[in-house]
């Protein structure tokens, strides 16, 4: 199954997005979603081949935000799509069968559309406020989380799996756990870190045991 912390990589440069990758996967990150908004698409597709690069020395799952073409284009694992992309089928239809597609929700009508979609996995949040991200949809809070989770349980006990996204701190793993997230999608938290290694292994021991 799919790891329980997902990276969100961050940085205003190929050489910034890299090094933060590079940083996570040196600390035993084996999920990397590369978003890179508003870059010109050249220094992207650019990037893109060399995080793939990487999985010569690192072995890890490699999905791209929003750009199903670039996805295509550098073999990734997979592409993670907002709710106004591309929908889930037709990134199925152009990536091929056994790529990795997830999809956002913030709502849990939300929710039902992307179990509908057979979406591999759903990223929900925000959390709380971020500044990582523009355009951020309604605060959910853990009430939030809690109300969709209980609510989809009622419906669907073989959803896929739910990673909390947007804001997401260290302190907010055990009890996001108990509400029943399968895991966590984050960014500023292992990006602005100095001891990224640290809280990799909580996490992972949060979700593991």
């Amino acid at each position: 199954m799919y790891s329980r912390l997902q990276y969100i990589s961050t940085g205003n440069t190929v050489n910034e997005q890299l090094n933060n990758i590079r940083k996570v996967l040196e600390n035993k990150g084996d999920w990397i979603q590369l978003r890179w908004k508003n870059a010109p698409k050249t220094a992207l597709i650019d990037l893109a081949f060399q995080v793939g690069e990487l999985k010569e020395k690192f072995d890890f799952t490699y999905i791209i935000n929003d750009h199903v073409s670039v996805a295509y284009k550098v073999n990734s694992d997979g592409v993670h799509l907002g709710l106004t992309d591309l929908s889930i089928q037709q990134a199925r239809n152009f990536l091929g069968a056994g790529k990795i597609i997830g999809g956002t929700a913030n709502t849990v009508e939300h929710v039902r559309q992307r179990i509908a979609e057979n979406c591999d996995y759903i990223g929900l949040g925000p959390l709380r406020f971020t500044s990582s991200k523009q355009n951020l949809s309604p605060v959910l809070g853990y009430e939030g989380y809690q109300n969709i989770i209980q609510e989809i349980q009622k419906e669907d006990q073989h959803h896929p799996p739910i990673y909390a996204i947007g804001g997401v701190k260290q302190e907010d793993i055990l009890q996001l756990q108990h509400i029943g997230i399968y895991g966590v999608a984050v960014s500023s938290l292992l990006t602005q870190s100095v001891s990224t290694q640290s809280i990799i292994q909580h996490i992972n021991h949060e979700f593991y045991g």
